[in-house]
């Protein structure tokens, strides 16, 4: 039996082991497993910082990294919440056979993407599938600290069944008013009704449910795809990125600025549009849209919502580069044939316009 820790336990370090002490369903391949070290040491980190759990697999032991989910105020346990994916080795062990009573050798914890020391900010929170971990750690740390947060909470799932923690994020957000929540899935479960958000997360979801973006400190966790997306979006809408955060697992010797090799249109550079069914071209900057040039150049090109959304000004791209963000109004396919729209496409070099 695990001793409880009382007020002078001292603090884990990783050259304990631990022992997993409960395992919790969350939701289809997702569960969480919560750990304490026999001594009853207390655990000391940063909410959204990941511990690495050496995991005995049959053909030998492996590393692997998994954000903590649970809160570090309260510290007398650890938990982290796993999801199976294609092809995993690790995790999907972990799900099949680590039951409590198991012991696991473990490092860390680790990881420069946590809250600050003193979390009195306006946050955004946004995620993905199993990158909600971190999120739940910080949204449960400012929940407890006692002091009235101001979170709004941006979930991304395939499905409402795959919103992990779910439950405990209403419950908590039924306490405090300064907790908002927002779902945002593909598609709905089967005989289930689902009257919250459905698609991909884009500019016009983004401004409808968190109005005042621009005043907050924005921290982002999901597949790469998906943080890609996020970086864009807000790019888009011309977010200061230095108050933009996303998880990265490796230790840092010290606290590094974000840097994304993400393309973003400048003022400063020219680029050149050049419409080929009306022969004309236009020098312009990169931040000009094609439909801003088209305008210019006196040249007729449908158009209705001016936001990537209702898809009227799709136009056929001949050839060069655009910085496309759009908001639904086109396909992947479409995009595959050489598709823009528009409104929301930014020349980078040469591009001609079947225009």
């Amino acid at each position: 039996m695990i001793p409880m820790p009382h007020r002078d336990s001292p603090v884990w370090t990783d050259d304990e082991p631990l022992t997993c002490v409960m395992v919790i369903p969350e939701a289809p391949e997702v569960m969480t497993f919560s750990f304490r070290p026999a001594s009853g040491a207390t655990f000391r980190f940063m909410a959204g910082q990941f511990i690495t759990l050496e995991l005995p697999l049959p053909e030998g032991p492996v590393w692997r990294t998994y954000t903590i989910s649970s809160s570090p105020i309260t510290n007398s346990y650890l938990t982290v919440t796993v999801k199976a994916q294609p092809g995993s080795l690790g995790t999907r062990w972990m799900l099949d056979h680590l039951r409590p009573g198991m012991v696991l050798n473990a490092r860390g914890p680790a990881g420069e993407f946590h809250l600050p020391t003193q979390p009195d900010g306006k946050y955004l929170f946004i995620s993905a599938g199993s990158g909600v971990t971190p999120m739940m750690s910080m949204t449960t740390t400012l929940f407890e600290r006692g002091d009235e947060p101001d979170i709004c909470f941006v979930q991304c799932a395939n499905r409402p069944v795959d919103l992990i923690f779910r439950k405990r994020l209403e419950y908590m957000a039924s306490r405090i008013a300064g907790l908002k929540l927002h779902f945002v899935v593909m598609g709905a479960d089967p005989y289930e009704v689902w009257t919250g958000y459905r698609g991909t997360l884009n500019q016009l979801m983004l401004g409808l449910i968190c109005g005042d973006y621009l005043e907050r400190e924005v921290y982002c966790c999901g597949p790469e795809g998906f943080m890609a997306n996020v970086r864009e979006i807000l790019n888009s809408l011309h977010f200061d990125m230095s108050r933009y955060h996303q998880e990265s697992f490796g230790a840092a010797p010290a606290p590094q600025p974000a840097v994304f090799d993400d393309r973003v249109p400048d003022e400063a550079v020219q680029a050149q549009v050049i419409f080929t069914q009306s022969g004309i071209t236009r020098s312009c900057a990169e931040t000009d849209t094609i439909l801003q040039v088209a305008k210019t150049a006196a040249i007729r090109m449908p158009s209705g919502c001016n936001f990537g959304l209702c898809g009227t000004c799709k136009v056929k791209k001949v050839s060069g580069e655009v910085h496309m963000v759009h908001n639904g109004g086109i396909s992947d396919s479409d995009i595959a044939e050489g598709y823009i729209l528009a409104c929301c496409s930014h020349p980078i070099g040469a591009v001609t316009i079947e225009a």
